[in-house]
């Protein structure tokens, strides 16, 4: 008679094609094995068991416990079988785990509980990819690692509730992500962070550079308006304008660039080829001017060649003064009329932007603002080098000024730009195929649902379809996947869920998940503060995670105010004028 190991859990009792039953034996009935000196607790949704084929061992997850019952002689409920349902995720050949299986088991086959041998085996970091970010829920001697390649390259989704910790979770992953075991960052590393509420400055400030759109952040972000297509700014800044007027504004834009050209010697390029998309600066005041010149315009003369200015009526581009004509004769008198004067709403609501101090990260950019002549301080290449080329791992994007309204567009640009530079850049040193970029997405929902058609769903849509090709990766990071475009979430490789409390938050996820583990995703409602369950190609297995925990002075401004103490405080006299001065200005740094 053979000897049962004393971590022996069942029998298979039926087999389909991606999972097993197994009917419990007797000798676990109490749910709770000790062996080593350690509890087992037997059954767990979430926890692991091995299936023995000779020097093959399948490994599988248990998805769903139960058992049937029937009414004894005594008319008392009596236990009739108990049994577990296991997914089959990866087999061990040789002391080496892959996922994935070459043969099934029969029924009759013994099945065990793992244990932290077990667990070694399948979670050890075999590779230089891998990277450690946590340790498995049902055992904390058992480190957890994630495939750094996979992560990026095939992209990734952080989902959860609000409260549960997935601000800090994130932050925790991104410091495992670019920080070695021995605390020194990776030299090559970069991850933009694009962080809508200005929460992850402080957590991340050892490794990342923080630029702000608010004046007095100490790296002011611009996104140069001339870097970004025209197509896309005329609807900003002119609110749809029909074709006619488009095709004005682009012609416009292509001779500005012609001239800046020369203006600023920028070399290898030749004029003709320029068109409206090529990132050339111009002068947008001077298009504007150049508009309101065109639509109003009246001649003194039959020959319409001299402008019949009122006095002083010339304007100025850089002041955003129209020049004023003195109004058309009736019938055939003098002056004649030029312009249609059609344009006129879109053009005073465009200098209403231009006047608009929110946008000045954008239409006011700094060392990249041309002047005058045309002439720009900075170019591209040290707007790229200042994002991208710092010395620190990540780079930080505060968004908290940006206006709500607005935010799909701007981020569109900006995103536009890294992209661009990646698309055009993948043959040299500093493009993102030899340096790879993350580029995590927080608060997702605001700009990637399924009604919006903004610049930056389209944009965030191509680098998940291409952006493997070029090296660009998305971690998608939100608390309502339920409202999160299907087509980019479905491009996401690896799912890490934690709390959602939600049902149709849960069956988004659960039908992301490609593993079917109905049981586990089921779970997601009475997961711990900070715990994610993990699936897909960048974890070794769909995982029970509890991620690191971050040192005290590194946790994101996400958590919730202390209403109960803020109420009990004694309350002094109070000023309202640096609340208004701070609205007005747009700038909440005091």
């Amino acid at each position: 008679m053979t000897t049962l190991q004393p971590t022996f859990l069942g029998v298979v009792s039926s087999v389909s094609s991606a999972s097993v039953t197994v009917d419990l034996a007797a000798s676990v009935e109490s749910g709770i094995v000790v062996l080593e000196g350690r509890n087992y607790r037997i059954g767990q949704v979430g926890s692991f068991v091995k299936i023995p084929l000779g020097y093959n061992h399948l490994y599988g997850v248990i998805s769903e416990s139960s058992e049937t019952s029937k009414i004894n002689a005594d008319s008392e409920m009596a236990s009739e079988r108990k049994w577990i349902k296991v997914e089959l995720v990866g087999e061990a050949i040789g002391g080496h785990f892959d996922r994935g299986i070459s043969e099934y088991p029969s029924i009759g086959d013994q099945v065990h509980f793992v244990v932290d041998s077990d667990l070694e085996t399948i979670f050890s970091k075999r590779l230089n990819s891998h990277f450690q970010v946590g340790r498995l829920s049902s055992s904390e001697g058992i480190e957890i690692s994630l495939d750094l390649d996979k992560l990026i390259a095939r992209h990734s989704a952080i989902l959860g509730s609000t409260g549960s910790g997935k601000s800090t979770s994130t932050a925790s992953l991104l410091r495992s992500m670019v920080i070695k075991s021995d605390e020194t960052p990776l030299p090559s590393a970069r991850v933009l962070l694009i962080d809508i509420h200005g929460e992850y400055g402080p957590a991340l400030s050892d490794v990342a550079k923080t630029f702000s759109i608010l004046p007095s952040g100490e790296n002011q972000l611009y996104i140069p308006f001339w870097s970004i297509s025209p197509d896309k700014l005329i609807d900003f800044l002119s609110n749809n304008p029909n074709e006619t007027q488009r095709t004005l504004f682009l012609d416009k834009t292509v001779e500005e660039k012609k001239l800046s050209i020369i203006e600023n010697n920028i070399q290898n390029i030749e004029p003709e080829k320029v068109t409206n998309n090529t990132p050339l600066p111009y002068r947008l005041k001077k298009i504007w001017y150049d508009l309101c010149h065109e639509d109003g315009i009246t001649y003194s003369d039959n020959a319409m060649t001299t402008p019949a200015y009122t006095e002083n009526g010339q304007g100025s581009f850089e002041e955003l003064v129209a020049p004023k004509f003195t109004p058309p004769g009736i019938g055939s008198a003098l002056p004649k009329k030029g312009g249609t004067g059609s344009m006129k709403r879109q053009l005073d609501l465009m200098k209403s932007r231009l006047l608009d101090s929110q946008y000045s990260f954008l239409l006011e950019p700094g060392d990249w603002n041309p002047n005058p002549d045309g002439k720009i301080n900075k170019d591209l290449d040290q707007l790229l080098e200042d994002w991208l080329g710092h010395d620190k791992p990540i780079t930080i994007f505060d968004l908290s000024g940006m206006p709500s309204a607005r935010l799909s567009l701007l981020l569109g640009a900006l995103l536009d730009i890294i992209f661009e530079a990646a698309l055009w850049g993948r043959n040299v040193a500093e493009g993102m195929r030899e340096r790879p970029l993350l580029i995590v997405l927080e608060e997702a929902h605001r700009y990637l649902g399924k009604a919006e058609n903004g610049h930056s769903k389209e944009m965030v849509q191509r680098i998940a379809k291409e952006g493997r090709k070029f090296g660009v990766g998305a971690m998608i990071v939100s608390q309502r996947p339920s409202e999160i475009d299907e087509t980019i979430l479905s491009q996401c490789g690896t799912i890490i869920s934690l709390r959602i409390n939600n049902s149709t938050d849960r069956g988004i996820v659960k039908a992301a998940m490609s593993d079917g583990l109905a049981g586990i995703v089921d779970s997601l409602p009475v997961l711990r503060t900070g715990e994610a369950i993990i699936v897909g190609e960048a974890a070794q297995l769909p995982t029970r995670c509890r991620f690191n925990v971050l040192p005290a002075d590194k946790y994101p401004n996400s958590g919730d105010p202390q209403i109960g103490e803020k109420w009990n405080t004694e309350r002094g006299d109070e000023d309202y004028s640096k609340l208004v001065q701070a609205w007005r200005n747009q700038d909440s740094v005091q």
